[in-house]
């Protein structure tokens, strides 16, 4: 046996084939919840794996899962470990020329696609080559163009699948695709080997403890513990770190809860009514709404199961940190630092905010890397975050951007990350922010997220993001598109600038502050910066 993922699922769904698996708590009146053991899982898993076989997809080959949350996402996904398949997440928000690039980019032959979607593939399937297999998981909405490939209906594809194993050897080099769209230019996919991903991004088994030492190993422990763990990732399964969070409940031999979308009323339902211990989300996008639940319609809900909340790929404020612990003291908030590319990083410090700065305890393979040198930096030093050891293959399709972002040195392999950092004399790193996003005002560099997080501290300010705009000054201006908070009073620009003043450098305060009735971010929520660039200069005139 080695480090691969359908192994490792498959050790631990014998060990405790009778305990649940997996909840897909859709809201309530539907008639959509179901609950499926790990025997279940498994046997189902196994279903579509003989189906995706049977029908020409070979080991290496890649499919595309174009599906919001639910049984048939991670039943696809699995059933494509299995065969030793490669499956690659697709985001659901994209539209045809988007979908187009993706399909090709990623030489998809198979895609899962829920059947809402069902006009999409059909307009991008003429442009993509190489793709000769459709399944679509649900109807097609009434009077949607239908691909010229028909597509296999889920529940057929699955009914004539055998539940049995019988799946050829499997290797720890076999792999998993992660497309990740950042937050500018064109989506990337991330080769990840199943022996890195497990232990980069899936914590060996144990994120808060000891990796384990031997494949077997994760099922003995699994043995030798109980029930009693439910984890919810609330964002979306196409974002890499909620299928992360997915796996990491299965090998811990838990019970795995999802929702179709993110609702946050609901989701505190299915806190109350699964007795959830932990939720991963992604930012203030996710909590703060969960907050304002609780502080309204959903007040009183019983969340005491609560240990953990945590969130990636963007930081929790100060003050949404603040507002939630006031209402659930006893659930441990993490700020949880980490990429597609790296998996988990390192973990905010409790002094973490607008003061500080966003300061990361992070782990032995994680350093701050000179991109010049490419050698770590000494303390006080700037650089790039980087990680070493457990790291991808490379991008997909991508042997320019590849070679500028993966290196080797002193024997190990490394992952140069976007991000700015500076390292303190006690090794903890200070992450400024994505290079790509830093803005250059009369010399001077600011990074969004800092401002972010300073104008995310005044009370009456729900969301917001930073762009540069265009000036003949200084370059580029600080502008904030701000999102007030509803039923609060009015904003002004002189407000939102004395507020940042006490928080921010003279230089970092925003110049113009454009007011929205929103801020757009992914399904995850994850920053759109084209977006708020966009607006920024529409209403800074610009």
């Amino acid at each position: 046996m080695e480090y691969n993922l359908a192994d490792l699922f498959e050790s631990v769904a014998d060990t405790v084939p009778d305990r649940e698996a997996l909840v897909y708590a859709d809201h309530p009146g539907t008639g959509a919840e179901r609950r499926l053991t790990y025997r279940q899982l498994d046997a189902a898993a196994n279903r579509i794996a003989h189906h995706l076989a049977d029908s020409g997809v070979r080991p290496g080959e890649h499919v595309g899962l174009h599906l919001y949350n639910g049984v048939e996402y991670l039943q696809t996904a699995l059933a494509c470990l299995k065969i030793r398949a490669v499956p690659v997440n697709v985001n659901y928000r994209y539209v045809e020329e988007e979908l187009v690039y993706l399909y090709r980019d990623a030489d998809l032959v198979g895609l899962v696609f829920d059947g809402e979607f069902t006009g999409r593939v059909a307009a991008a399937l003429p442009r993509t080559e190489r793709l000769r297999h459709l399944v679509r998981v649900g109807p097609a909405p009434e009077g949607a163009p239908q691909p010229a490939l028909a597509p296999v209906d889920f529940a057929a594809a699955e009914a004539s699948g055998s539940p049995e194993r019988g799946f050829p050897r499997r290797s720890g080099d076999d792999q998993i695709i992660i497309y990740t769209g950042g937050t500018t230019g064109m989506p990337k996919g991330v080769m990840w080997r199943a022996e890195d991903i497990f232990f980069s991004g899936m914590g060996g088994g144990d994120p808060t403890g000891t990796p384990v030492s031997r494949p077997e190993e994760l099922a003995e422990r699994v043995a030798a513990g109980g029930a009693g763990l439910v984890f919810f990732p609330t964002p979306p399964l196409m974002h890499g770190t909620s299928t992360l969070t997915a796996f990491i409940g299965l090998h811990f031999g838990q019970k795995l809860v999802l929702h179709r979308k993110f609702v946050p009323e609901e989701v505190l339902r299915t806190v109350e009514r699964e007795r959830v211990t932990a939720v991963s989300l992604v930012g203030d996008a996710m909590l703060r709404p969960l907050t304002d639940a609780l502080r309204g319609p959903l007040r009183g809900t019983d969340c005491s199961s609560l240990l953990a909340v945590s969130s990636s790929g963007a930081v929790l404020s100060e003050t949404v940190r603040a507002g939630f612990a006031e209402l659930v003291p006893h659930a441990m908030l993490i700020n949880n630092f980490g990429s597609s590319e790296s998996g988990f990083n390192g973990t905010a410090t409790a002094d973490s905010g607008p003061e500080k700065g966003f300061r990361i305890q992070v782990n032995s393979g994680t350093a701050v890397v000179d991109p010049a040198t490419r050698r770590p930096v000494e303390p006080g030093g700037t650089g790039r975050v980087a990680l070493r050891g457990h790291v991808p293959l490379g991008y997909y399709n991508d042997p320019q951007k590849t070679a500028e972002t993966f290196f080797e040195a002193d024997g190990a392999r490394w992952v140069l990350l976007g991000d700015m950092a500076t390292v303190g004399e006690d090794g903890v790193v200070t992450v400024l922010g994505r290079g790509s996003q830093c803005i250059n005002t009369g010399g001077e560099k600011v990074f969004p997220e800092e401002v972010e997080q300073a104008l995310k501290a005044h009370p009456d300010i729900y969301d917001a993001l930073v762009a540069g705009v265009s000036d003949p000054r200084w370059g580029s201006r600080v502008t904030a598109v701000v999102q007030p908070r509803p039923g609060a009073a009015p904003l002004t620009e002189d407000a939102v600038r004395a507020h940042c003043r006490g928080r921010l450098a003279g230089y970092k305060v925003p110049r113009t502050v454009v007011l929205s009735d929103h801020i757009q971010r992914s399904p995850s929520g994850k920053a759109d910066y084209r977006w708020a660039k966009a607006v920024a200069e529409r209403g800074s005139g610009a």
